[in-house]
This record gives C-alpha cells, sequence and structure tokens, in this order.
C-alpha cells in the first residue's frame, strides 16, 4: 500500500472491493450518454470500453495525524442484510486483514469519520458477535454530522424501508451510539489544528467533506460529491443518489474552487484506478489536473 504525504501527515488507501456497480444512465441520469464515448480516458477504469458500467471502489482513508489514527468512512461491511444491493449482501471480506497490513489495529483506531449516514460509508462501523451489533474500533470516537444522524432515523423517516439504505441505521449506527461512542456535529469541526470536517449538504442533508491542511499542502476529502471522474467536466450532474441535486452541484463546485484555491488532492470516496486527482479550472467548468500517485485498483 503506497502512502502519500500531505505535509506532516501520512494517507493511506485502503480497499475494500472495486467493481462494477449499475449502467451510467441509471446512475447519472442526466449525464449525456455521448459524454462517456467523448472521454475515453476513463476506460477502463472508471467505465468499461462499452459504457455500459460504471466502475467504482468501496475504499477507507487512514490518517495519522497528532498520534491520532483516524479512519474516513468505513465501507459496506461484513454480514448485514442489504436486500437492494446483492453484491453487499452478507458479505465476507477480509476488511480488517487489510487495515491490519497497513498497520492499523482496530483497537488502536482513535477517530472514525462517517462523512454521512450511507450504507457503503458506514458498515465497518460494528461487527457481528454471538448475533449481536458491537463497534468494530472499540476506543474510537465516531464524528456523525447531526443532519444525517436525525435523517436516517428509521423512527422519523418511513422512506427507508425498501431503499439501499434499509437496516443501516439499525445495525451500523445505532450500536454505536447506544455504546457511547458517537460525537454529533454541525456546520464545521475541527479534529486538531490540520483536520477540519466541513457540512457539504445535497448529496445527504448532512454529508460533509474533510479538508487537511498542513505543512503548507492541502488535501480535500470529498466523500460523494462525486462517484465518477465525469463528474469533473461535467460538474452539473449528480449521482441518482442524491437527495438534493442544486445542493450536491453548488457543494461540488465549492469543494472544487476551494481545491484549486489551496492546490489540494481531491481524495472521494468511490473514485477507482488511482483513487484521487488535482484539479483545475477549464473554460468555465473543471477538469482533472494530474491523478494522484496511489496505485491503480
Amino acid at each position: 500500500m503506497k502512502t502519500i504525504t500531505i505535509g506532516e501527515i501520512p494517507i493511506i488507501r485502503v480497499e475494500e472491493m472495486h467493481g462494477p456497480i449499475m449502467p451510467p444512465d441509471v446512475f447519472f441520469p442526466t449525464v449525456p450518454a455521448d459524454a462517456w464515448t467523448n472521454h475515453t480516458e476513463f476506460v477502463p477504469d472508471h467505465i468499461d470500453a462499452e459504457a455500459t458500467l460504471v466502475e467504482v471502489a468501496m475504499q477507507t482513508w487512514v490518517l495519522r495525524s497528532k498520534d491520532k489514527t483516524i479512519l474516513i468512512d468505513t465501507g459496506v461491511g461484513n454480514d448485514k442484510a442489504r436486500p437492494a444491493v446483492d453484491v453487499w449482501d452478507h458479505n465476507s471480506i477480509d476488511f480488517l486483514g487489510a487495515l491490519s497490513r497497513a498497520g492499523v489495529n482496530a483497537a488502536d483506531v482513535d477517530i472514525v469519520v462517517n462523512t454521512h449516514l450511507h450504507v457503503d460509508h458506514v458498515g465497518w462501523n460494528t461487527f457481528l458477535r454471538d448475533g449481536e451489533w458491537h463497534p468494530t474500533f472499540p476506543n474510537a470516537t465516531y464524528l456523525v454530522n447531526r443532519l444525517d444522524f436525525e435523517f436516517w432515523n428509521p423512527a422519523g423517516n418511513d422512506t427507508i424501508t425498501g431503499s439501499v439504505n434499509e437496516n443501516v441505521y439499525e445495525d451500523s449506527v445505532a450500536p454505536v451510539h447506544q455504546a457511547g461512542q458517537i460525537q454529533l456535529w454541525e456546520g464545521t469541526h475541527a479534529i486538531d489544528d490540520a483536520i477540519t470536517l466541513q457540512s457539504a449538504p445535497g448529496h445527504t442533508p448532512g454529508h460533509s467533506v474533510v479538508l487537511l491542511e498542513s505543512g503548507g499542502q492541502s488535501a480535500l476529502f470529498a466523500a460523494d460529491l462525486i462517484h465518477s471522474p465525469i463528474q469533473i467536466p461535467h460538474h452539473e450532474h449528480n449521482s441518482c443518489f442524491c437527495l438534493d441535486a442544486a445542493a450536491a452541484a453548488a457543494s461540488r463546485r465549492n469543494s472544487f474552487d476551494w481545491a484549486i484555491d489551496h492546490d489540494a488532492l481531491v481524495l472521494p470516496a468511490h473514485i477507482s484506478g488511482h483513487g484521487a486527482f488535482r484539479v483545475a479550472r477549464a473554460g468555465g467548468g473543471y477538469a482533472i489536473q494530474a491523478w494522484a500517485e496511489f496505485d491503480r485498483l
């Protein structure tokens, strides 16, 4: 696993899984079909040669800052009932082994950042033991945006049953809350003098990003601001999972502008291939300036 260092803070990419997920016209309903064929540079890391399936990754970013081990998002998880997505239903993946090979043991994690509470960002929050869900990282504080915590609580949201987020609050959020390990925040939240959480709503009400500034260098952990690099030259288009289209597009623009102004590396949650990039302004929009040096998935 390759480590990239921003200032004084090393970043490791830990993969849970990657591969094809869904057709582009389903995933990105408003992106013109010819946009994919016009961007052959996205083959094969981000879409297949026939432009029939989008490729994505499920991955966790590991940071070490101020003697703290920090995880950003925790993937899909194991043993969980996910009736809406067959390939995520009752998984058995050696993600904890991958973390261990990256030098991270579960008991050593200090902070878990859930950028939002979608199914593929909270799965390893918990694990199954003796028929009950327990926090995977027993000594960690789990940072959760209050708006998402309240929105995804099925007690107040009757649209979750039958959706991709069915069972997620019950098996991956509530057990951590009951253990007293969730810290709720709103607006912005400083982890330390180098790392700040910032609300970037639209994809979900409490969707957030992580800003890193250390030693004159910067990074933006962009979560689900984008799901594919097609959303860089076509920044106005959202995924089918974005709940507020206008807010999601605005958050994407604002974050890209911040990344450009700070010459920041952009690290989304689901980009396969090299996983991260630098962005530049181009023709009134945006373009990839360069890919990161992470090994290709």
